[in-house]
């Protein structure tokens, strides 16, 4: 094959993962892992955030609806529905942010606060670590010898 017939299959290719490959299905997990930031103290803390159930940093109030993370041999991505609230004292509670989070993209749709930043590390299962990529297979260890220093003929 030549240089140009590669160049082409390559291009081929990757305008079929962009445009008409399917992407895989994401994966729902129970867990959020969220990384807070309390800029007057320079504090960083992670918390764990379960589905549906409210968390409290500083004084937000954050609830994450829905986390999901892409299978094993796609890129690695989370992303979590999440709405985040203040109470101050003596006032109703106000809804600072809600939307999508990107573990990879934490930047691309935050929480701006002149006290708080908020984002999502990783969505996790019940075990509360995301699962680990499979391991490649290893070479079955080779069976010690009688041998000292001979080479086998």
């Amino acid at each position: 094959m030549s240089f140009r017939g590669a160049l082409a299959g390559v291009a081929l290719a990757a305008a079929g993962a962009v445009g008409g490959g399917h992407a895989a299905e994401m994966i729902q997990e129970p867990l959020a892992q969220m990384q807070g930031l309390d800029k007057i103290t320079a504090r960083v803390s992670q918390f764990d955030a379960p589905i549906g159930k409210t968390v409290r940093f500083g004084n937000l109030s954050i609830v994450v609806r829905d986390c999901r993370r892409s299978p094993p041999e796609e890129r690695p991505e989370n992303a979590a529905f999440v709405e985040i609230y203040e109470a101050r004292p003596g006032e109703d509670k106000e809804r600072l942010f809600s939307g999508w989070m990107f573990s990879s993209s934490p930047a691309l749709s935050a929480l701006e606060h002149a006290v708080y930043d908020v984002n999502l590390l990783a969505c996790k299962g019940p075990g509360g670590a995301p699962p680990a990529p499979a391991a490649a297979p290893t070479a079955p260890a080779a069976p010690a010898g009688k041998s000292r220093g001979k080479l086998p003929r």
